[in-house]
């Protein structure tokens, strides 16, 4: 068993038995009836909800790479639809961030870290030849504000939401936390 792992499990251990998790305690359902669609990106944890006045409870959140939704149909959408109609949201947000990997990721250079991790040539012409093109897949953004609008007018436009759900777009400073208000939900038709 790896280190990290073992650490986790010991840790966890502890937290359950000292009855730490009492702290977290809340109803599947937010209580602002809002949920996040932000980046993954590791100075965000705790910042965005601190940054936003969000407590444990307070909403739902997604996590993409660039916080980008960019399948109608794929899971981060599923997640806001059943968020939408399963668990009492009404309102959605989308944040990105300034300094963010996607605006600088490189597909070729992802596809060679593949191939040195053992992703063979023959499944990369495979799925080349299924139509999958990695090198459109794995493409970044040029600008995270455009990026941020995209992924409001998918959801926005998508024709499972309901037209009067608001769906907003911010991008957050990753060291400070500062808010831009990109798209306001509230007046947009």
């Amino acid at each position: 068993m790896s280190t990290h792992l073992s650490e986790i499990l010991d840790h966890n251990r502890q937290f359950v038995q000292d009855k730490q998790y009492q702290a977290y305690e809340t109803s599947p359902y937010p209580d602002k009836k809002i949920i996040i669609v932000t980046c993954m990106d590791t100075r965000l944890v705790e910042l965005l909800p601190k940054a936003m006045n969000f407590k444990n409870g307070d909403v739902k959140v997604v996590k993409t790479a660039g916080a980008i939704v960019s399948n109608p149909f794929g899971s981060a959408m599923r997640s806001i639809i059943v968020a939408l109609y399963e668990l009492n949201v009404d309102e959605v947000i989308v944040v990105g961030h300034h300094e963010c990997g996607m605006a600088s990721l490189n597909a070729d250079r992802i596809i060679g870290s593949m191939k040195e991790r053992g992703v063979s040539d023959e499944v990369l012409t495979t799925l080349d030849h299924s139509g999958i093109k990695l090198s459109k897949w794995l493409r970044g953004f040029d600008n995270v504000t455009s990026a941020v609008e995209n992924t409001v007018g998918l959801i926005k436009n998508h024709p499972l939401i309901p037209k009067t759900t608001p769906v907003h777009g911010m991008v957050i400073h990753p060291a400070t936390g500062a808010l831009d208000l990109v798209v306001d939900g509230y007046s947009v038709n």
